[in-house]
């Protein structure tokens, strides 16, 4: 099994990842960890990032050693593969060296044609369709929070980017809501949002913020500019403008309404200082839990 989107998840892996990373988040707090070592002693990751990445490469190489495995971090362009050496060659010869890989891509269809070709699990830690990792973590940090998924409200504030197509695939997968605020030309996928209707869950899609944001428990925005976008980033700062994330929008959603960012964060653009540190935030939370949905998602792939 490798998991390239979210939808390769159902509704009760996902619970189960949950339900077990509550439960290895526990044991690390109270310093444990030395019992969940073994787990997978003997067995290898390779990390491959085409993408610069702090949260996913951290939290990966992390989860691998403190589950008594290994791990090799490779940029793209110090493989073969950045002189032209086939996806499919590669990934034949790393199954036959490591136990698993992740790859960060610029593109979805070089993390598919890879799973393709290789015989052991392949996880997607990015690309520009999908985030399904940050979406694993987002739910177990909402379900933490609001207790439930069914009917819970999550609005999205921004461009419909590959972390927003994984959030509503999480949605549409658990039973809540997403409301999505973007300008024209920055929806996210056609094909995840009709996927996700189809599945019962009401996307909602509007160039007005607070009309997202009505009635929120879930307030969640990312970065004006994603990697690979940055020789648009005047045009994407001025279309992007009024999709921030502050204290006038904060007050239309729920009171108890939890604030969620993938990071990095740019304070001033797509969210302020004040929202970003407020009693509402659980951004640092969230990113803690990429380490905790991770390693429960290693064991997973990798048969413990």
């Amino acid at each position: 099994m490798s998991l390239i989107s979210i939808f390769d998840l159902s509704l009760a892996e996902i619970e189960a990842i949950i339900e077990k990373g509550e439960e290895l988040k526990l044991k690390r707090e109270r310093r444990e960890g030395v019992k969940t070592r073994k787990y997978l002693e003997g067995k290898t990751l390779a990390l491959i990032f085409e993408k610069p990445s702090t949260r996913t490469r951290v939290s990966f190489e992390v989860a691998m050693q403190e589950l008594g495995g290994n791990v090799i971090s490779l940029n793209w362009n110090e493989l073969q593969l950045g002189r032209g050496e086939r996806i499919r060659e590669t990934a034949i010869v790393l199954s036959s060296y490591v136990d698993a890989v992740m790859i960060r891509a610029f593109r979805h269809d070089t993390v598919e044609e890879f799973a393709e070709y290789a015989s052991i699990p392949v996880i997607n830690g990015l690309t520009d369709l999908e985030h399904p990792c940050q979406t694993l973590a987002d739910l177990m940090t909402i379900k933490a929070y609001k207790k439930k998924f069914a009917g819970v409200k999550v609005a999205w504030v921004g461009e419909g980017n590959n972390v927003c197509n994984s959030l509503i695939g999480g949605a549409a997968i658990t039973g809540m809501n997403m409301s999505v605020a973007c300008p024209e030309g920055y929806e996210p996928a056609e094909g995840i949002v009709e996927k996700a209707k189809e599945m019962g869950c009401e996307v909602e899609i509007s160039e007005k913020t607070e009309e997202a944001a009505v009635d929120a428990d879930v307030l969640y925005t990312d970065v004006w500019v994603s990697m690979g976008d940055e020789e648009e980033r005047e045009k994407r700062k001025k279309d992007l403008k009024i999709y921030q994330l502050n204290e006038d929008l904060v007050r239309v959603a729920k009171e108890d309404v939890i604030i969620m960012h993938c990071m990095p964060v740019h304070i001033g653009e797509e969210i302020t200082e004040e929202v970003m540190n407020s009693d509402n935030s659980v951004i640092f939370e969230q990113a803690e839990n990429r380490l905790h949905a991770q390693k429960v998602l290693l064991l997973k792939l990798l048969n413990y």
